[in-house]
């Protein structure tokens, strides 16, 4: 089966580099393995003009296949409503969303997860929808920042996993998206901390608590441009739980008993969320993996 990947044209910047040999490909399903697990599909890059040079892609043109991969194996004319993740691989999704929707005339409305998520929609022409008006959402798109062989997350590292959350709970299918770095056979190999949205009130307590019950260390996240925490969306703190990377996690539980944390608003932890995931390779080449 082929799968059309139309991307932007060619330009001289790194983190368009994936366009010089994007303008006409397909992508080729083909055998693939990563990390051991022989069940995983991968999908390999072909070009004729022009035809790729380089040994190796940059991540952000790993990132733009993963997002490319997604959008055109789960966004058809039936779409209604696409829930729109946050962070840097969602970008190339969302371009390459608005390029179906002005040469295939598709009507989609766009849930945004995030303050990043609306303006991308906005800037891109499409239409912006609403969780209060779109109750239904058709597949929602989300990049990560850890994947396990389980397909268990790590989100947050944006600080938008309460808003990311919510809409991937409410959609039909949730697909992930990201770069070969982020695909890990076990949480930890790539990311050493679950982030945790909190009640300001309560950020002094809840890093006590996780420390008491679930061992690790909790820090609060500062900003980098601003004295004083990062503030999220909803106006609440990030705490970062590094957790004791010796004991052995069940991830559903350890969410379960963070999330009844008083002062907890949600965790960063996406246990048996997501349904399918694209990890664009350094190769050229898109693996997927359905959830077990």
């Amino acid at each position: 089966m082929l799968l059309n990947l139309f991307l932007p044209a060619c330009q001289a910047s790194l983190r368009a580099s994936v366009a010089q040999f994007l303008t006409s490909q397909t992508l080729q399903k083909t055998t693939g393995h990563s990390h051991g697990i022989a069940s995983r599909q991968a999908r390999t890059l072909s070009s004729t003009s022009p035809r790729l040079t380089v040994s190796k892609m940059s991540v952000e043109a790993a990132k733009a296949l993963a997002g490319a991969a997604a959008v055109n194996n789960h966004v058809t004319a039936a779409t209604k409503v696409v829930g729109v993740g946050s962070g840097s691989t969602i970008v190339y999704a969302v371009q390459r969303l608005a390029e179906r929707v002005r040469e295939e005339g598709l009507q989609v409305r766009c849930i945004p997860t995030s303050f990043q998520a609306r303006q991308l929609i906005m800037q891109h022409g499409l239409v912006l929808g609403d969780l209060e008006i779109d109750t239904r959402i058709d597949v929602t798109i989300d990049g990560c920042d850890e994947a396990d062989k389980d397909l268990t997350l790590i989100k947050g590292g944006g600080g938008c996993q309460t808003q990311e959350k919510i809409v991937a709970a409410y959609s039909d299918t949730f697909i992930v998206i990201a770069d070969y770095r982020k695909d890990s056979v076990k949480l930890g190999q790539a990311w050493k901390y679950v982030p945790i949205e909190v009640i300001p009130m309560a950020y002094r307590q809840v890093m006590a608590r996780l420390e008491e019950q679930m061992g690790g260390k909790g820090e609060l996240r500062m900003a980098k441009a601003k004295a004083g925490p990062v503030v999220t969306d909803n106006g609440n703190l990030i705490v970062d739980w590094y957790w004791d990377q010796a004991r052995e996690m069940n991830w559903m539980e350890v969410n379960t008993t963070i999330q009844c944390m008083a002062g907890v608003v949600e965790t960063g932890l996406f246990v048996g969320m997501a349904d399918k995931a694209y990890f664009g390779q350094e190769d050229g080449s898109v693996v997927d993996r359905d959830r077990n």
